[in-house]
């Protein structure tokens, strides 16, 4: 007899217990598995104990703030950050993408979209969202780097694995299945999904700096991702397929 896959288990990091109660509704009403946090000390406790598949991420917490906390997060762990926040403008938005979110949501919020920029998020982490990724199970080689889609992996020349964020790996993507073209930024945001709820311009150059840092460990990164003043991004390296 087949037994039904688990629920993805989601964490939710929020101060305020009416959002909190209504979040952990709305999850469970929806097949996830919720667990709830009132503030960064409670989360680390939660995350030693428990396999999250995502985290739901307030902003504005007491102590430790979720700037503080994604980063924190993001030196040991890729699981997926959503961050959540009333102050929704530009240079917030620019911060989390920085620090490795996957996506950010101002409040208040439509529970419907929500979810599905979750169930999204949760199916691109698993590999589920091949739609702008080869067909079957291909590695594609470049400058001496190997990129596995399905596995979604990020061999560097000297062998060692490179952990890159969802965005980042979308983005990647983007530029391998595209070699030696000029991009446009716009072009960009839809070849990568548009993890970011109002991307611009401005997250993409932020994301690709983020690439540039990652693959700068042999020292290729500018030759490989070279900006198009006004334009966008060429990504010059040929790429082959095995």
């Amino acid at each position: 007899m087949a037994t039904a896959p688990l629920a993805p288990t989601i964490l939710i990091v929020e101060d305020d217990p009416a959002l909190r109660t209504l979040l952990m509704r709305l999850l469970r009403e929806e097949g996830f598995q919720p667990l709830s946090a009132g503030h960064g000390a409670e989360m680390a406790r939660l995350l030693e104990t428990n396999t999250v598949d995502l985290i739901l991420l307030d902003v504005m917490l007491p102590g430790s703030n979720g700037f503080d906390l994604c980063r924190a997060i993001r030196r040991d762990s890729e699981v997926p950050i959503v961050m959540l926040s009333a102050r929704d403008d530009e240079t917030d938005r620019l911060i989390g993408l920085e620090l490795g979110a996957d996506d950010y949501i101002g409040k208040p919020f439509s529970k419907k979209e929500l979810i599905a920029r979750i169930r999204a998020i949760l199916r691109r982490a698993q590999g589920g969202a091949q739609s702008s990724q080869p067909r079957g199970h291909q590695q594609m080689t470049f400058a001496g780097w190997s990129l596995d889609p399905g596995r979604r992996e990020l061999l560097s020349p000297d062998g060692t694995f490179v952990e890159l964020s969802g965005a980042e790996f979308d983005l990647l993507l983007a530029f391998v299945t595209s070699p030696q073209r000029v991009i446009g930024r716009e072009r960009l945001l839809e070849m990568s999904r548009a993890r970011f709820s109002d991307a611009s311009d401005r997250s993409i150059d932020v994301l690709v700096s983020r690439l540039r840092r990652k693959l700068a460990v042999t020292g290729q990164a500018e030759a490989l991702l070279r900006t198009v003043r006004g334009v966008g991004y060429l990504f010059t390296a040929a790429v082959e397929r095995r």
